[in-house]
């Protein structure tokens, strides 16, 4: 007799963070740092993957990173990720990065978006397998729906990758 596949719902493992952001965290121009909004998207997702696995999950990529809007000095920003799909030891996280407009309405504007994908591991960080994700809503099937699609390319990238490297051979210097 087989093993049941263990399953979990995209709201059991949702997660969300909020940053004020100071100067600390900023360019000169009152800007928040490219790479600091990419380390507040990767601990929140991280956040969603650990509690979909509930086991440590390792970054294993972060793509489709979009810069839509500055955020500024100052500025309450909000993210929240969930886990679009879950394949056998990774799992699709998006997530979405807003400025929430404390001062005045309460509105929120989009500033980021991302897609990441984390691996599961046991202690000795060997893979281990991951429940799937069940989606219940219209949104989260399509989410669950287009993981699967940027899963493929992402895979076709992977490989057109590795045969660009065997190619060039030790030619290929950065």
């Amino acid at each position: 007799m087989s093993e049941a596949v263990p399953t979990r719902t995209v709201s059991e493992s949702q997660s969300e963070r909020s940053e004020i952001i100071f100067p600390g965290d900023a360019n000169p121009i009152g800007n928040l740092f490219g790479g600091r909004l990419m380390q507040f998207i990767d601990l929140v997702g991280a956040t969603a993957a650990f509690r979909h696995a509930r086991a440590i999950t390792v970054t294993a990529s972060m793509d489709h990173l979009d810069f839509v809007a500055p955020v500024r000095v100052g500025d309450m920003l909000i993210l929240k990720a969930s886990v679009n799909r879950a394949f056998r030891t990774s799992m699709e996280v998006g997530v979405r990065a807003m400025v929430e407009n404390v001062l005045h309405d309460g509105g929120l504007r989009h500033v980021s978006s991302a897609y990441l994908t984390y691996v599961a591991m046991d202690s000795r960080g060997e893979r281990i397998m991951v429940p799937q994700v069940v989606p219940e809503t219209d949104h989260q099937r399509r989410r669950f729906e287009d993981a699967g699609r940027r899963r493929e390319m992402r895979a076709a990238e992977t490989l057109r990758n590795r045969e660009l490297r065997t190619s060039l051979g030790s030619s290929w210097n950065i």
